[in-house]
């Protein structure tokens, strides 16, 4: 026999409360619930500046949740939980994004538009974009000048 004030109370609290990497899914911060609870366990989450590593850890509206994802750091503030996994416009009704703002990705200045034109056509010898092979010829010149100059 089922008693009605124990399944009223998990309703309750399923409804104020998510389990920490089923939210981290819903919200579409990973790919899967199994990353996210690798994520979680990895150190890379905190809830409320506070590091957890239980997947199960129950967030609730109003918590303030950092991860680490894809060598960027997210801040999102808990609006609610979820009820699916739906589309990124219904994901981000989850959350309200508190993410600083990267420096230099503000509007262009009127005066450093030639610059930030030219970094687009020159990038630096040192960044290079993530899976874009091995330095060519031209970017290793590059580099033994920098060297040399000091840097």
């Amino acid at each position: 026999m089922s008693r009605p004030d124990t399944a009223e109370t998990s309703l309750v609290e399923t409804s104020s409360a998510q389990r920490l990497d089923k939210w981290l899914w819903y919200a579409r911060v990973t790919k899967s619930r199994t990353l996210a609870a690798n994520l979680i366990e990895g150190g890379k989450v905190r809830v409320n500046r506070v590091r957890t590593d239980k997947p199960s850890y129950q967030v609730r509206v109003g918590d303030v949740i950092t991860a680490t994802v894809h060598r960027s750091v997210r801040v999102l503030k808990v609006l609610g939980p979820g009820t699916r996994r739906g589309p990124a416009s219904e994901a981000c009704n989850l959350y309200e994004d508190l993410t600083p703002q990267q420096p230099g990705a503000g509007p262009v200045q009127a005066g450093g538009a030639e610059a930030q034109a030219a970094a687009v056509f020159e990038p630096s010898p040192i960044e290079r974009p993530r899976g874009s092979g091995r330095p060519t010829k031209r970017d290793r010149r590059k580099l033994d000048r920098l060297w040399d100059s000091g840097l």
